[in-house]
């Protein structure tokens, strides 16, 4: 393939990965701005504002871990080439479609290592893996809604403790102002993990047409207009999911609210910061799950809950599978 043929491919590939990254937002704005929407501390229009802000400063408190993790940590760097690219990302976006327009609050994050796993497999057979970035970001899909859980549950119970003797006005008052402070970090925690998967593809296509050099990095400007891509989805907003999030698993107060965000935000920073691609509606299901349970068991809508947890199970499958007919099709036609 000549320059003149590549240069515009390539804008091309970057351009369809900006749209995974611009439609994430989308997915996923919901996770950021549910639990400050249903407990009615700001107005979803006023939300989606506040989130989107936080998504785009992240950058500026992470390192690229993750961006690392997706680049280099799921398939083979030399495995990359344009036609994987695009054929894991028409996977991961058809998947983020067809979760949104159902209002299923599924993983974008392992949608796009759902597409990179098949198309690196049809390419190059089951070697294309790294198996022990595959393996941990797996685990992750039990152990992120796992500690979001744990972390929402133990919050909520001590957070109880402490205001057992204000008045139920008094401790709403409180927690209305301090789920700024915990829907914030959130957003953060959104915008670092987030944003750096698509960083990871952008560079590793970069990378794979020797624009990096011989060693592989993340580029200012990849980082920026990633975390922009990743802001703008999140203006437009997830209400179909927004539903689904912060009203049909459990009612949500304020103090459960603020206990929610903070026990996902704080997984959010320890996967962020260990370089692990977690999803982050996983992390914060787990998280309103926890709050809700802490309640009484029978607070939690466990029917929603399930089919959620469904939707985890099938979108590696899924995506992988859409990924790989699409590199078939992709190789056939060339």
């Amino acid at each position: 393939m000549d320059a003149s043929l590549a240069f515009p491919l390539l804008v091309g590939l970057i351009a369809v990965a900006l749209l995974f990254d611009f439609l994430n937002g989308l997915h996923d704005a919901a996770n950021s701005i549910a639990t400050i929407v249903s407990t009615r501390v700001l107005r979803p229009h006023y939300a989606v504002f506040w989130a989107a802000f936080f998504n785009f400063i992240a950058f500026l408190f992470f390192g690229l871990h993750v961006a690392e993790t997706l680049g280099k940590g799921i398939i083979d760097a030399d495995t990359v080439t344009p036609a994987v690219v695009f054929s894991a990302l028409v996977g991961a976006i058809v998947w983020n479609i067809v979760t949104w327009w159902a209002g299923i609050p599924s993983s974008s994050s392992h949608a796009l290592i759902g597409g990179l796993v098949g198309a690196g497999v049809a390419k190059a057979g089951t070697g294309a893996i790294v198996w022990g970035g595959l393996t941990k970001t797996v685990a992750a899909i039990v152990l992120s809604p796992a500690t979001g859980f744990v972390l929402a549950l133990i919050l909520i119970l001590l957070v109880s403790w402490i205001f057992v003797r204000r008045t139920p006005f008094a401790v709403d008052n409180t927690f209305r102002v301090a789920q700024f402070f915990s829907a914030s970090l959130y957003s953060l925690g959104h915008g670092g993990n987030d944003a750096q998967k698509t960083m990871g593809i952008i560079a590793v296509l970069l990378y794979s047409q020797g624009m990096l050099g011989d060693t592989f990095y993340v580029p200012l400007w990849v980082v920026l207009t990633c975390q922009s891509a990743l802001a703008l989805g999140t203006l437009f907003g997830g209400w179909r999911i927004v539903h689904t999030m912060g009203s049909k698993i459990t009612r949500l107060n304020p103090m459960q609210g603020f206990c929610a965000e903070t026990g996902g935000a704080l997984t959010l920073f320890g996967a962020t910061w260990l370089g692990i691609p977690v999803s982050t509606t996983h992390t914060i299901t787990g998280a309103i799950v926890g709050v809700g349970a802490a309640r009484r068991i029978s607070a939690v809508r466990w029917g929603i809950a399930k089919s959620i947890v469904v939707a985890w199970i099938v979108t590696l499958p899924a995506t992988a599978a859409i990924a790989a007919a699409t590199y078939w099709i992709t190789h056939l036609t060339s």
